[in-house]
């Protein structure tokens, strides 16, 4: 696991198809009233989270233009936006994410193709 020293998520870029996800916390007890011990939800194949930051989406390619010299190239990257919304519960793979710590909590990048589903609730944070 990564530890990040950085005052802000603002100083954070997300690149491509990444996204920012901060895991829900995980109940250590079943729904029988079995408690488990530390680490063993944390290893399941899937996960669910929070997402706080996502990067721009999928680079496209820039068509070629006219080789004509006096133009001015313009050289902007245009992108394919991702599905996801700053807010959105994600259910993700677990061995897709890569774990980093931010202020002594942990937060997972993942690729959109590792999200398996999104659950977006505009009342959740109200």
């Amino acid at each position: 696991m990564n530890n990040i020293e950085v005052e802000d998520f603002s100083k954070f870029i997300v690149i491509g198809d990444r996204i920012l996800i901060k895991p829900k916390t995980i109940n250590s007890r079943t729904k029988s009233g079995l408690y488990l011990p530390p680490g063993v939800q944390e290893k399941e194949r899937i996960q669910s989270g929070y997402i706080i930051k996502m990067g721009p989406g999928y680079p496209i390619p820039i068509p070629p233009e006219n080789e004509d010299f006096w133009k001015d190239k313009a050289e902007t990257t245009k992108y394919i936006p991702l599905q996801t919304e700053e807010g959105d519960l994600a259910i993700y793979l677990q061995n897709s994410a890569h774990e980093i710590e931010f202020n002594k909590e942990k937060y997972v990048i993942v690729p959109q193709a590792a999200i398996l589903m999104v659950i977006r609730d505009e009342g959740m944070f109200n």
